[in-house]
């Protein structure tokens, strides 16, 4: 078992440098191809700083583990959300722009209540199995590429926008560095699944609560130190956007271009995992207009970590009940 924890540790490692890799090869590349900053940033940077969730997802219902799978996204997005903002608010109370108020998070919730119409084909429409079809997952691109198109107009017409910092290599080292990056990420992500799923038979856990801890925390750390970082340096706009657009990417991209690639089968269990994800969206909004509008304070900071936490042991130990059911 020890040596399962290590490879695991190990795979998260290299999917996280991999992600280094590909974003400072890849932009460079884009640089010399005389690719503006903005779009690198809306493009680039931001797949790379998402590949760990979207290889690992990928990998998971390639393999036939598509718990693993959604429990990834829902519970990458439940960890960025609470987790995240509570550590950040911590640090320093949060205080956001304006559309990230009356936009982004509203849409965060519009893309989970979105992935719950389109996977739960039983509620919905009655039928015998719950499927994120190929349909379902074009429908989800479609309304990434809307949220892309928001983004740029809203990035176009920032005045204080900074672009994003390219460092420019050789034509050789970015291309190798790029390859490179891509060949991490896939063992990488193939090391975190394989030894993820080996813990969780180990302790009797499913897939799917795998999935909403370990596999989530893990692909959520280069937010949580990109947001950490940011909110001790008091840029809370970067802390509290980068969160909320990641739910937004996670949701919209990843899910849609797995599903693209392989249809799933959802748990309908994890709509419990949704309608968390939902309420602490909403209970975001509501601390967004308390005390001082549109910013997220210390104590509304302790509750959201606290309810991560509670929500996270419910989880794990609800998740063991049928398995001392069956001894």
């Amino acid at each position: 078992m020890l040596l399962t924890i290590t490879l695991l540790l190990a795979g998260f490692a290299v999917l996280i440098k991999g992600a280094d890799f590909l974003v400072s090869g890849a932009s460079s590349v884009a640089r010399k191809m005389g690719i503006s900053s903005l779009a690198i940033g809306l493009t680039v940077v931001a797949f790379g700083t998402s590949a760990p969730e979207l290889v690992v997802s990928l990998i998971a219902a390639i393999d036939g583990k598509a718990d693993a799978s959604f429990g990834n996204v829902i519970g990458s997005n439940n960890f960025n959300l609470m987790f995240i903002l509570g550590v950040c608010g911590i640090i320093y109370p949060l205080t956001v722009q304006r559309n990230t108020v009356k936009y982004e998070v509203p849409l965060s919730i519009l893309a989970a209540i979105g992935l719950f119409v389109l996977a739960n084909d039983s509620i919905i429409w009655k039928h015998t199995r719950n499927v994120l079809s190929r349909t379902d997952a074009v429908i989800l691109l479609l309304f990434f590429t809307g949220f892309l198109m928001y983004i740029y107009r809203t990035m176009k017409n920032e005045t204080t926008y900074e672009e994003t910092p390219i460092n420019l290599y050789s034509t050789p080292v970015s291309v190798l560095r790029t390859a490179g990056g891509l060949a991490m990420l896939v063992a990488g992500g193939k090391l975190v699944v394989d030894n993820a799923v080996a813990i969780a038979s180990h302790f009797g856990l499913s897939e799917r609560i795998i999935g909403l801890t370990i596999l989530a925390a893990g692909t959520s750390l280069p937010e949580l130190a990109t947001s950490a970082v940011a909110a001790y340096k008091k840029n809370t706009d970067i802390a509290i956007g980068n969160v909320v657009g990641s739910n937004i990417f996670n949701i919209f991209f990843i899910l849609g271009l797995t599903g693209i690639i392989q249809p799933m089968h959802y748990n309908a269990s994890m709509n419990l995992d949704l309608y968390i994800l939902v309420i602490s969206t909403l209970v975001l909004m509501i601390f967004m207009f308390t005390i001082k509008r549109r910013r997220l304070d210390r104590w509304e900071a302790v509750i959201l970590l606290v309810a991560y936490l509670v929500y996270t042991i419910y989880q794990i130990g609800a998740d063991q009940v049928p398995s001392a059911n069956n001894l």
